[in-house]
């Protein structure tokens, strides 16, 4: 009975092993095929552009490669939708920016899934600031000119933005709140579509990220603030628009890694790694740099602490700005 009572142990013990071992063999072999890393957004915006740069050398890492899917619409709730309904063995993962994961909830009626139940966070990896910049026909050196500008047109000057929901849709309605103007929202599938129409001057201005301030640079546009709470490096002398008059004003947009929910922690604690080692490299900080874009990197559960505070910051905000729940 000893005897038998020991086999059965030994065998019992073994079989816990199983999953644990099952998952570590998983995490070692992973990827087995190409993974598919969804956007949200058309081609050409700061989202694609973090997802190719991040793709491409996690592809030379893995051996294996990692395919852009630009799937775009509803402020990129069907990407977002399309991973958190995906098998979760670590092959199809979302580019998510922070619109995706922390405004949408607040900002749309109903989601057809659970951004907390449905998804689980990886790793950021890079923060990006948003620039107030307007086409040279409007008549505003400041922000405060471009207020009084827009107080004297009520209704006239428009602001485009990447989608409903994205951080420069965001950025834009803040500041009708915060300045207390009536500037009209004119969104587009991505920022990259609305650049070509702020240049015609078919739209007033827009919240563009850092990168298009080679535009600015050029003399075909103008900038006026960055959005973030510190100034930015890429324009050190560019006030911020709290320096502007607008005290308490801050978006900062962010990028990252999230998974369906379900999937392996020991995919995830590989993937999370080798991020952070990619994110690293002098080549990919420069292309980030080059791009307006700040390499990052957190650990999963810090990436879900930050995810879980912004959402609801942004819902406060989107209240008391009195934004509108919209359907999608």
């Amino acid at each position: 009975m000893k005897h038998s009572r020991r086999s059965f142990l030994r065998v019992a013990a073994g079989g816990a092993m199983l999953p644990a071992i099952s998952r570590f063999t998983w995490a070692q072999t992973y990827p087995s095929r190409p993974v598919r890393l969804l956007v949200g957004f058309a081609p050409g915006g700061p989202n694609d552009i973090v997802a190719r740069l991040i793709g491409e050398k996690l592809s030379e890492v893995w051996g294996k490669p990692v395919v852009i899917d630009n799937v775009t619409g509803a402020g990129g709730n069907l990407a977002t939708d399309r991973v958190a309904k995906a098998s979760p063995d670590g092959h199809t993962l979302l580019m998510a920016g922070a619109s995706m994961m922390v405004i949408n909830i607040s900002l749309y009626k109903k989601l057809a899934f659970d951004p907390v139940k449905d998804l689980a966070p990886i790793s950021a990896v890079s923060s990006a600031q948003n620039a107030l910049i307007v086409h040279s026909d409007v008549p505003a050196k400041s922000v405060q000119e471009l207020v009084a500008v827009a107080r004297s047109q009520s209704g006239e000057l428009t602001f485009a933005s990447g989608g409903v929901g994205t951080s420069n849709h965001l950025a834009g309605e803040l500041f009708k709140s915060m300045a207390r103007i009536d500037i009209r929202h004119v969104p587009y599938r991505s920022l990259a579509l609305a650049v070509p129409d702020l240049l015609a001057g078919r739209v007033s201005m827009a919240f563009l990220s850092t990168t298009y301030l080679q535009l600015v640079r050029e003399g075909k546009l103008r900038a006026l603030a960055v959005t973030s709470h510190k100034r930015s490096p890429a324009a050190p002398d560019l006030p911020t628009m709290a320096e502007a008059g607008l005290p308490g004003f801050d978006v900062t947009g962010w990028f990252g890694l999230i998974a369906p929910a379900g999937i392996s922690s020991a995919i995830v604690s590989k993937i999370h790694r080798d991020v952070v080692s990619i994110l690293r490299l002098p080549d990919l900080h420069k292309k980030l740099d080059e791009q307006g874009l700040e390499p990052t990197g957190n650990t999963p559960a810090e990436f879900a602490a930050a995810i879980k505070s912004e959402t609801s910051q942004w819902a406060k905000v989107i209240k008391e700005a009195g934004i509108r729940r919209i359907e999608y």
